[in-house]
């Protein structure tokens, strides 16, 4: 065997036994730190400051990491700037709600799912978005840099800083039949794999 086909099929073997690993729906909380940890990005909501959508619902993307694929603590961190104009919603209102999908993975492609569908497994995490001090702004930067070695590049002078929601709610959609609720509680005691 060439060195290539080697990798070619240990990569498909990856993509394969992952899909085994989702959780089923009945473990919701489960399911939640599944996606988070999984995911590498967050579609986050603010209410705007900024004309001509001030006091409107803002979606914004923004690269999230618990940390490694498998070994997530459940907290969605940030590399964020305050020149980033939801940052600037933030600093006024610190409320935000961010979606996160299995939609980004191969997952929901590979069984056909569409990424509206039950099945395609989405949660929605509302709460307050924090600058972490600095004894977690080692952790959630070996978490974020690890996953997105880009951020290491970034400009310095646009004075980065970590931060994280503080989940208060966690809504779970992964089967018919509506959202499900999970306490943050749940979610944290839940272990993804």
């Amino acid at each position: 065997m060439t060195a290539t086909f080697v990798a070619l099929f240990l990569a498909l073997l990856a993509i394969n036994s992952d899909q085994f690993k989702i959780p089923p729906h009945e473990e919701v909380a489960r399911m939640a730190r599944f996606v988070v940890n999984h995911c590498d990005w967050a579609s986050m909501a603010t209410i705007s400051t900024h004309d001509p959508v001030k006091g409107q619902p803002f979606s914004n993307l923004f690269s999230i990491s618990d940390g490694p694929v498998g070994y997530g603590n459940g907290v969605p961190y940030m590399y964020l700037t305050r020149m980033e104009i939801s940052v600037q919603d933030l600093e006024v209102n610190p409320q935000a709600s961010m979606s996160v999908s299995l939609a980004q993975t191969h997952f929901c492609k590979h069984q056909g799912y569409d990424p509206q569908s039950p099945l395609c497994a989405h949660i929605i995490l509302s709460g307050s978005v924090v600058e972490v001090n600095d004894t977690e702004a080692g952790l959630a930067k070996k978490a974020l840099f690890s996953r997105h070695p880009e951020m290491t590049d970034w400009p310095s002078d646009h004075n980065w800083f970590f931060a994280k929601i503080n989940i208060t709610q966690v809504w779970v959609l992964d089967y018919f039949g509506g959202v499900k609720k999970v306490t943050p509680e749940d979610y944290f005691k839940a272990t993804p794999y």
